[in-house]
């Protein structure tokens, strides 16, 4: 298997506020680690949150004594809530800022994720895409609770606002995620500046797109969500299990 991942700013925002962070070798006692945060809050807090918060959770899993794989990744991003959410409370112009989290490792035959917001990981196994977190947010909690629909999530004025962030309070709820990995599965971790812009059926035919190297498939991913307008900043992290480098 083999991970790749890339960030654009897009064509709206001045300043670039997701962070990722992609090691295809151990990083403590994981076999390989994959990253997004999309932070939020004024001036630069946003980018501080991001890159604080995967900052912290690196240096937990390092420190980390914990066994299993799941117990590390839940554990990394209370540590990231602790670090940005400490930062926030001693630095004025920090104050209020959060992020969104998604990370995954796999080991063998399982992916084991920590998610908390509306960054998403997706699933990619023969020839259908399936989203396998649940987004954080006001309208995917609506959608679940059936006082509103798919379609009008999308275009819902609040569809941006998220009911659970990293940092924003002094502990988080995180959920853990154990999926049973398959030999041809791909995995896509991305910010909402992606899943906003792109329906599933355009990322999985970009994804599964033949001749094309992982590195050309994720800027492909970044271009055609810019080539829409790209309001928002885009990240993306793809996770072949059949690539090797």
């Amino acid at each position: 298997m083999y991970g790749f991942g890339a960030s654009h700013v897009g064509k709206v925002r001045l300043k670039n506020e997701d962070s990722i962070f992609v090691s295809n070798e151990a990083v403590g006692r994981l076999d390989n680690l994959y990253i997004v945060a999309d932070g939020m809050g004024g001036h630069k807090a946003g980018q501080v949150a991001s890159a604080t918060a995967i900052e912290s959770f690196v240096s937990s899993v390092k420190k980390g004594e914990d066994e299993e794989a799941l117990d590390i990744m839940i554990g990394g991003v209370s540590s990231a809530n602790n670090a940005v959410f400490t930062m926030s409370r001693e630095h004025e112009e920090y104050s209020n800022m959060g992020t969104t989290m998604v990370a995954c490792t796999v080991k063998g035959s399982v992916l084991y994720a920590a998610h908390v917001g509306d960054s998403r990981l997706y699933r990619i196994s023969g020839g259908k895409i399936t989203q396998v977190t649940n987004d954080h947010s006001y309208v995917a909690e609506m959608v679940r609770a059936g006082k509103m629909t798919e379609e009008e999530a999308l275009v819902h004025p609040q569809r941006s606002c998220i009911t659970r962030a990293v940092g924003t309070d002094s502990s988080v709820r995180v959920d853990g995620l154990i999926v049973n990995v398959k030999e041809k599965d791909i995995f896509l971790v991305c910010s909402d500046g992606l899943s906003n812009m792109l329906g599933k059926d355009e990322i999985l035919e970009i994804c599964l797109e033949s001749g094309k190297t992982l590195e050309e498939r994720v800027h492909r991913l970044i271009d055609c969500a810019n080539e829409k307008g790209g309001p928002d900043n885009i990240s993306a992290v793809l996770i072949d299990m059949e690539e090797w480098q």
